[in-house]
């Protein structure tokens, strides 16, 4: 007996800048999956999931009665299917920035929400909106903030365009061109990352004027100048945005950039092979890599596995 998919998640654009309004494109990424299942002889992994779970129905049972309305859940079945052994079986990596905690939102929204919002209705913004919310109040127990993304692209399985934090819409990415020369790719950069650390240091940064007028004016500006680019398909401006904001990233977020990756993020600009940036928080995980020769990455990061995303 097992619950439906639910895959991870690209963040391509708008790490940090959507939490100051910039725009974002997320994409549903279903390399990696997740689904809730039984067990008769569970793993220790399905054990310490199984764990989890509990806290998580506790803290859903305060949630409901804290934002009265907001959402509800058959709280009795989930108690029942715990205490018979239920847990999440994953295969997205934890702490890579790429959405475990998301999917698992999801797919406990999806199972037990009462009155829930589906995939099937005409979803509009304002629907969107109230499935961010409850998400984003949901993902809260695995982050302290959440802004409800992750398990929004997890559960609708559809590319997401944030204009800003009040208007957000399902949209649709050109086609892939298989046969083309240019990618996005995910490299592994071997170390978990934690969220709230990261997000933390990005707060206290921008009580400093000089961080908040470079987020507004550099950090911002190129963000969303990548989000048109990528969804018109201008793939020259698209590169000409990326080596910008790589290098916005390179200046200005060192700590979310594990210190061994500094030489390989500048040798990406001052070559052209390729341009790195943040995927989710940083500090670890994924880092994503953007080029318009994968062969000439390839060789340039060759010591890397690289995961293509999509290809131009």
């Amino acid at each position: 007996m097992k619950g439906p998919l639910f895959y991870s998640k690209i963040l391509l654009f708008g790490e940090y800048g959507i939490i100051k309004d910039s725009k974002g494109l997320s994409i549903p990424y279903n390399f990696f999956k997740g689904a809730l299942k039984w067990d008769n002889n569970p793993s220790e992994m399905a054990r310490k999931s199984n764990q989890s779970l509990r806290g998580f129905a506790d803290y859903l049972k305060n949630l409901e009665k804290q934002e009265d309305g907001l959402v509800a859940f058959d709280l009795e079945a989930m108690d029942s299917d715990i205490a018979n052994g239920m847990y999440f079986d994953s295969s997205i990596p934890q702490g890579y920035g790429i959405g475990s905690s998301g999917a698992l939102v999801a797919a406990i929204y999806d199972r037990y929400a009462k009155d829930k919002i589906t995939v099937l209705e005409n979803l509009t913004r304002e629907k969107l909106l109230t499935l961010k919310q409850i998400f984003g109040k949901m993902e809260s127990f695995f982050h302290g903030k959440s802004s409800g993304l992750d398990p929004l692209n997890s559960y609708l399985s559809l590319p997401i365009l944030i204009n800003s934090q009040d208007n957000i819409e399902s949209t649709s990415i050109p086609s892939q061109n298989t046969n083309g020369k240019g990618a996005v790719f995910l490299l592994d950069s071997g170390i978990t990352g934690e969220t709230a650390p990261m997000v933390q240091i990005f707060m206290e940064n921008m009580k400093q004027e000089g961080f908040r007028n470079m987020i507004k004016n550099q950090f911002i500006k190129h963000t969303d100048a990548c989000v048109e680019d990528f969804l018109n398909g201008n793939v020259k401006s698209l590169f000409g945005n990326l080596k910008q904001l790589s290098h916005v990233v390179l200046d200005h977020f060192k700590p979310m950039i594990p210190a061994k990756f500094h030489d390989l993020w500048k040798q990406g600009i001052e070559t052209n092979d390729y341009y790195l940036k943040l995927c989710g928080s940083g500090g670890g995980g994924y880092i994503l890599g953007f080029t318009e020769d994968l062969d000439k990455a390839k060789s340039a990061l060759k010591d890397y596995n690289l995961e293509v995303v999509y290809n131009f």
